[in-house]
């Protein structure tokens, strides 16, 4: 009898509230990870923005350079041309101490850095007074370039082409130069200037 009772009994639906649902797409997660299981890439997160690189200073060198000339040179191998770049460069500390170098490689940079080495291999010291000139007339030849370097007290530095260049790095100054040759090879130029400069005599 109780079981039939049971059975008959109406039966009344209680409606039962939905519990909320987090918007997981719109807020972040607790343990600061993201849907692929990293860290957050946010600015202001551990795991975030990536702030100003700071690189390390260069070392300054003693020496400033001044590249005069770059060429671009070919050769005619089996399977066709091979370009490679040479690079002539004038160093020099502005106090007495200058060189020519010269340089060759396939890439412009190497042969910078080589031409640098080489100008610091073949450095020479200019004796020079104590106003920054020279103390008598000097001149040289090399290759196919002839030069002279002649002192003239309160006149500055009156040279051009690659002499100037090589002058200014070695700190010399109140002298007149003349090109007594006919060719524009800078670097020839330049390593005749040098040569004339390792010719100056001390006082003694």
């Amino acid at each position: 009898m109780a079981d039939t009772l049971i059975e008959n009994a109406p039966v009344t639906e209680t409606p039962v509230e939905a519990a909320p649902v987090a918007d997981t797409a719109a807020a972040p997660r607790a343990d600061n990870r993201d849907r692929r299981g990293g860290p957050q890439r946010g600015r202001g997160g551990p795991g975030g923005g990536r702030g100003p690189r700071t690189r390390a200073p260069r070392e300054r060198s003693e020496f400033d350079s001044v590249t005069i000339a770059v060429r671009r040179v070919a050769r005619v191998m089996a399977g066709g041309r091979r370009f490679n770049f040479s690079v002539a460069i004038v160093i020099g500390d502005k106090k007495g101490r200058v060189g020519v170098g010269l340089g060759k490689a396939a890439d412009t940079a190497l042969a910078i850095e080589k031409a640098t080495r080489d100008a610091k291999k073949h450095m020479i010291t200019v004796r020079r007074t104590e106003t920054g000139s020279i103390r008598h007339e000097v001149g040289a030849k090399y290759a196919s370039s002839t030069v002279s370097i002649i002192p003239s007290p309160g006149r500055g530095l009156v040279a051009g082409s690659a002499m100037r260049t090589v002058l200014e790095l070695a700190g010399v100054n109140d002298v007149i130069t003349k090109i007594l040759s006919r060719t524009k090879n800078k670097l020839t130029i330049a390593r005749a200037t040098v040569e004339a400069l390792s010719q100056l005599q001390s006082r003694s």
